[in-house]
């Protein structure tokens, strides 16, 4: 699952993980001070650290499929997060800030040795240009560039779990369909869900059909699920049709 790592506990890294809390993301929050990294402010997160920023960053590591929102109290701290940050892998790191402030730290990260290319790839000051003002709706700026990132990265930027279970992965897909060829979604034996191929009707229909394919003595399988019938029962235009491959995981027998 890809990670969400809000550097800062303050009013907009609070919205954003809210808000990211339904876009799949495993949410990890870091900040130095108790009262605001602390489980109870952040019931959502699957980890709150309270440490110094540098050593959090340390503990957690970076990969691929890692999202680094700089949301600290001051430049001082956004600083030495994007430093440390810029020396690791990652899908896309974000600072928050004005221009102003935002010209001081490429500054600063100029002068410690890092490229124009390392730095063009940052996204500051973060955010989609939506005219955002309050938390929140900074916080929607903030995810709508992400899930726009992601988007970008397309399916193949995060792999399936290497778990027991059932993968449904999107062959083929014709109409209006949400989800494109690749998307994939890993149902767990105990029925919870990773991924999604597009939510809705057909969704829960492709998981009750992985679970009874990983009950049977079958390995794989396909099916051909109609958007299209759904959406006019629901006197809507879209729909589509979209073919899913079924491959059982791990399964002892």
């Amino acid at each position: 699952m890809e990670r969400l790592i809000l550097c800062g506990g303050g009013h907009v890294s609070l919205e954003v993980a809210y808000m990211a809390a339904r876009l799949e993301f495993e949410i990890i929050v870091i900040d130095d001070r108790e009262e605001f990294a602390n489980q109870v402010r952040f019931p959502m997160a699957a980890q709150v650290l309270c440490m110094p920023f540098l050593e959090a960053l340390d503990q957690l590591g970076a990969g691929p499929t890692d999202y680094f929102v700089i949301l600290t109290r001051g430049h001082a701290y956004d600083g030495k997060c994007l430093e440390h940050i810029l020396q690791k892998d990652y899908a896309y790191v974000g600072m928050i800030g004005s221009r102003v402030k935002v010209a001081a730290v490429m500054k600063q990260m100029q002068e410690a040795g890092f490229s124009r290319g390392q730095l063009a790839g940052v996204h500051t000051p973060i955010g989609l240009s939506i005219g955002a003002q309050t938390p929140a709706e900074i916080a929607i700026s903030i995810l709508g560039e992400i899930i726009q990132e992601r988007s970008r990265k397309g399916p193949d930027a995060v792999p399936p779990p290497d778990v027991p279970g059932v993968l449904v992965t999107i062959t083929k897909k014709s109409g209006s369909a949400p989800r494109g060829v690749g998307t994939w979604m890993h149902v767990h034996p105990d029925g919870h869900t990773e991924g999604t191929i597009g939510g809705g009707a057909v969704e829960y229909q492709a998981k009750l059909d992985a679970a009874a394919l990983w009950n049977s003595q079958e390995t794989t399988g396909q099916k051909c699920y109609d958007l299209s019938h759904a959406a006019a029962e629901l006197g809507m235009v879209c729909g589509g049709k979209i073919q899913v491959q079924f491959e059982v995981k791990h399964r002892t027998e």
